[in-house]
């Protein structure tokens, strides 16, 4: 396979991250080229500003943007088409990965694409929450007894709340941005049907987390040279932070879309990125397959709603291209892959997952056992009387996650509890900290929750065997 990547990379290689000497063409370097990638566009840093981006590569070398009509969620997608043009006029079988950074903060969007969303959240959070709550039953996406989780203890009624114009713009910058996602992934498609390759290419389209609800402070040190922020191309200084004095939108600015809207993009579940709730984790994932979806494309259209991993794409990918997982790597063992192939549901069989799925992000942590779900939300460290609480909730009857049943259930709590602590161990999970973002202090911050209820497990902060052990 012809081996392709466009976007942001984010597991190594960005600045201030690698010993002293280190560059991107050298052996070893760990940047998608190092990694086995044959071509790759884009950035090794999680993101930044999209007219003027952070650590731009093109394969090993490092560029700059020259001009003030280039975004990079635009390059992005034409980079991407170039290479599987270009793989499939080799008549080379290729797998490109395809990582926009859009909508991450921060809000940078056409102008003429947010003119057209202008408006549109004029009505406010509440009442769009409650608006897509009911697009989403009728379209099947949710379960109708789901509840709406309420609006976010960190979040004012939208009738109490200032600068509604402002709030408005928001939004629309952050819809215009998906705007630009969605015809960066058409103009891809079109180039793939435009080859009569439509039908015997897999493509998968899923997001990396739920929304972020990071602000951003007015008092980070811009324009000095940052993990995620350069001055514009024409020398500008870039006005940071989340103040009704800035539009965002343009290059000069960087801003966050806020918990408000992050409420609202994470509808209807509860909390955000960062946390292991659903709204930290739940993601949309999209499949296309003409030729594999069932006799006659039978599961085409079709609503899956049994859980998956991201570990589990790339077992599916393997299944699907009759390929291996290698056990050792230049004489090295490697670890067993705890992925699982879902490419049955893609033909309309029935499928569940053998194994339990398990997460810990910065301190949240949780497992999910067919219809359970066992999560905890990291303890306040600033507070010493302040301990993690393990939650457990019936998935299938409250994905919104707003019925605690931990002190009815303390056998089958305990039980996942020991399944973490054993998944941890053997995955070497480290101990996290820090709940906050102190690394980039007055550059992004989160609201923490705390949404009571208590543990029939101890659940304390310290080495991972003192983790709910008991």
């Amino acid at each position: 396979y012809r081996t392709l990547m466009a976007g942001k990379w984010h597991v190594g290689g960005e600045q201030g991250n690698l010993p002293e000497g280190w560059h991107p063409d050298m052996a070893g370097y760990p940047s998608p080229k190092g990694r086995g990638f044959d071509r790759f566009y884009g950035i090794l840093s999680g993101g930044g500003s999209y007219y003027n981006p952070n650590m731009l590569m093109d394969d090993s070398t490092r560029i700059s943007v020259e001009t003030t009509d280039y975004h990079f969620t635009d390059a992005i997608a034409s980079k991407a088409t170039q290479f599987v043009d270009d793989a499939i006029h080799r008549d080379e079988p290729f797998f490109l990965y395809m990582a926009f950074t859009a909508p991450h903060w921060p809000l940078h969007a056409w102008p003429d694409d947010i003119e057209q969303y202008r408006g549109k959240y004029r009505n406010g959070w509440d009442e769009t929450r409650m608006n897509r709550h009911e697009a989403q039953r009728g379209l099947g996406i949710v379960d109708p007894k789901w509840q709406l989780s309420p609006r976010d203890s960190g979040v004012l009624a939208w009738e109490e709340s200032p600068d509604k114009e402002w709030r408005d713009l928001q939004m629309a910058v952050y819809a215009a941005q998906v705007e630009q996602v969605d015809r960066g992934v058409g103009q891809l498609m079109d180039k793939i049907r435009e080859s009569g390759e439509e039908d015997n290419t897999v493509v998968m389209f899923l997001a990396d987390n739920g929304g972020c609800a990071e602000f951003l402070a007015e008092d980070t040190p811009v324009p000095d040279p940052s993990r995620y922020n350069y001055p514009t191309v024409d020398g500008r200084v870039v006005r940071t932070g989340n103040s009704p004095n800035i539009d965002p939108g343009q290059p000069d600015t960087f801003a966050s879309v806020d918990i408000a809207w992050a409420n609202v993009n994470n509808t209807p579940f509860r909390l955000f990125k960062h946390f292991t709730h659903e709204g930290g984790i739940s993601t949309p994932f999209i499949v296309s397959w003409p030729a594999g979806m069932g006799e006659g494309g039978a599961s085409n259209g079709s609503v899956f709603s049994n859980p998956a991993h991201l570990i589990d794409i790339n077992a599916t990918l393997l299944d699907i291209a009759g390929a291996s997982y290698p056990t050792t790597f230049n004489g090295h063992d490697i670890k067993p892959h705890e992925g699982e192939s879902f490419s049955g549901v893609l033909k309309g069989q029935d499928w569940e997952r053998d194994r339990p799925i398990a997460w810990e992000h910065e301190g949240n942590r949780a497992v999910r056992m067919g219809d359970w779900k066992l999560v905890s939300e990291i303890a306040d460290q600033g507070d010493p009387d302040s301990k993690a609480v393990w939650e457990l909730y019936n998935i299938s009857d409250d994905r919104t996650e707003l019925n605690d049943l931990i002190d009815g259930e303390s056998q089958r709590a305990a039980a996942m509890v020991r399944y973490y602590n054993d998944w941890a161990e053997r995955c070497e999970v480290e101990d996290w900290a820090d709940p906050g973002f102190t690394l980039r202090p007055k550059l992004n911050t989160i609201t923490r929750h705390n949404h009571g209820g208590g543990p029939v497990i101890p659940a304390r902060l310290g080495p991972r065997r003192d983790l709910a052990r008991d």
